[in-house]
């Protein structure tokens, strides 16, 4: 009989994916951070002045 081994396969993509997440969210964090959001009300002013 030959087992077939898809809960490793299954492991590594979870793995994978929440590295990824954490990696993402790191980024989102640091970019708060330093402000560089604009906020949905400041949006129109700017697209206006350009």
């Amino acid at each position: 009989m030959k087992t077939q081994q898809k809960p490793a396969t299954s492991k590594l993509l979870k793995r994978f994916d929440n590295e990824l997440k954490e990696m993402l969210m790191a980024d989102l964090q640091a970019f708060r951070e330093k402000g560089q959001f604009i906020t949905s009300s400041n949006q129109p002013a700017q697209q206006k002045a350009a």
